[in-house]
């Protein structure tokens, strides 16, 4: 398994591993009409991928203002450590500098593990999509911890 920087041909293959979380976590919580653009959303400036025999299994983008976006891991994958692995190549991308993140309360796995992992949070907010519930999501806000 090899954490690498995506590159434009990863984009197919980030789409059909997306497609496999999007049933299994709500993740994003509407399909897209085009799941490549919401992949590369505005202001991203870099991202990972995590790839093993020619599949992705994961996917972490970096934004210029230091913040996570689009991190996933197939169901088939997690377990591994691979979301951990996506988050330190996003970190190390920001040269020491904290990152942040913000997560739907309705991800208490994710929640669970940012806050193991030591990420603090910082406070919360509405979301202006709706969570499972048809209530505007509750976003907790995340930093990341200081460097090792």
């Amino acid at each position: 398994m090899l954490i690498r920087p995506r590159t434009p041909g990863d984009l197919e293959a980030c789409v059909r591993a997306l497609a496999e979380v999007q049933p299994v976590d709500r993740y994003p919580v509407d399909w897209p009409d085009d799941p490549g653009g919401w992949l590369t959303p505005r202001g991203l400036e870099r991202a990972w991928v995590a790839a093993e025999d020619g599949a992705v299994l994961g996917h972490v983008g970096l934004t210029a203002d230091l913040a996570v976006t689009r991190l996933f891991v197939v169901p088939a994958a997690r377990g591994r450590g691979l979301a951990g692995l996506l988050l330190d190549a996003a970190r190390a991308a920001a040269g020491g500098r904290p990152v942040t993140l913000e997560v739907s309360s309705e991800g208490e796995a994710a929640i669970a593990r940012y806050e193991r992992s030591g990420w603090r949070r910082t406070g919360s907010s509405r979301a202006t999509w709706l969570n499972a519930a048809g209530e505007p999501a509750l976003l907790h806000h995340y930093v990341s911890p200081p460097p090792r």
